[in-house]
């Protein structure tokens, strides 16, 4: 097929953190590349949306990009709020720019409601300041326990896909129920709909003794590369004023040690039990996505880029 009549891919490359997505979609890039076939890497981590948390997001540097084009990446302040259905106008704008330039969009990143919003067809329900004004208050008087417990008697199966703890999540399910809507949070269909025709679906898997050791490794990691002062620096620009951006597995706990609400060993060993988690949410999300190529982490790609030639 010659270049003017190829239509550009969206790729999406998927997994568990830790499970070596931003090795693969730079080799992907790279693959693609070589054959004539130009690529750019959009961000799908919500947490690497914003301007500093670095250290904490494992967030690839600039020079180590290989020249290839990366998108939303270093876009929020710590103090702007991430929505997802601000991310799907904001992604699939951009991956559209990306189409126009003749190019293929590599579409790379963990939050998995975050990458379903780009690939499948979620229509989100309007908002209701009032109601969540209220849902947010009730929040913060009796925690998030009383609120997922009547999300879990009013739609089980999206209590089903939200944390517990995840407070900011609880609320929106709930104002979208009181809206009169279906939620979103059982939101993957049985068989979603592509946004995109030419879509094509890589998903990353490590051993799960392996992954467990190198998450808990990468914490550690953290630490030693200065993630303290890190969050030290945000705080600067207003972490804890943030809605989103002060949740993050890792920051929450950071903030709690420098507060001397936890010892160091604590706010590590919290923030590896939080990542194994989230992990495992993460592997079970992905898994209910169709026609995706499995690939462990370290093997090429070059196959997967030839047989789409």
């Amino acid at each position: 097929m010659t270049d003017s009549l190829r239509v550009p891919r969206l790729w999406a490359v998927v997994g568990a953190t830790g499970t070596g997505k931003t090795v693969a979609s730079l080799e992907l890039a790279s693959l693609l590349e070589r054959r004539g076939r130009p690529a750019e890497i959009v961000n799908a981590d919500a947490m690497q949306l914003y301007r500093g948390m670095d250290i904490g997001t494992a967030k690839i540097r600039e020079d180590e990009r290989r020249g290839i084009p990366h998108h939303l990446l270093d876009i929020l302040d710590v103090t702007d709020e991430a929505t997802v259905a601000w991310y799907q106008d904001t992604a699939r704008a951009v991956i559209d720019e990306i189409h126009a330039r003749r190019a293929d969009a590599i579409l790379v990143g963990g939050s998995g409601l975050y990458v379903s919003s780009v690939l499948f067809d979620f229509r989100f329900p309007p908002r209701d300041p009032s109601v969540r004004a209220r849902l947010e208050a009730e929040l913060d008087a009796e925690g998030p326990g009383a609120l997922y417990a009547r999300l879990r008697t009013a739609d089980a199966a999206t209590a089903e896909r939200v944390d517990p703890r995840n407070g900011r999540r609880i609320v929106r399910a709930l104002e979208i129920l009181l809206a009169g809507n279906a939620t979103h949070g059982a939101a993957l269909p049985e068989e979603p709909l592509s946004w995109h025709d030419e879509t094509r679906i890589v998903g990353m898997q490590t051993p799960r003794e392996e992954l467990v050791e190198r998450l808990d490794r990468r914490v550690h990691d953290m630490w030693d590369e200065g993630f303290i002062g890190e969050v030290e620096r945000l705080r600067t620009d207003g972490l804890e004023r943030g809605v989103t951006a002060r949740r993050a597995i890792g920051y929450a706990q950071a903030l709690a040690q420098i507060h001397g609400e936890v010892s160091e060993d604590e706010a590590i060993q919290q923030t590896q039990a939080l990542t194994r988690r989230y992990a495992r949410r993460q592997v079970s999300w992905f898994r209910r996505y169709a026609d995706v190529r499995w690939i462990a982490a370290g093997e090429s790609l070059a196959d997967l880029v030839e047989e789409d030639q």
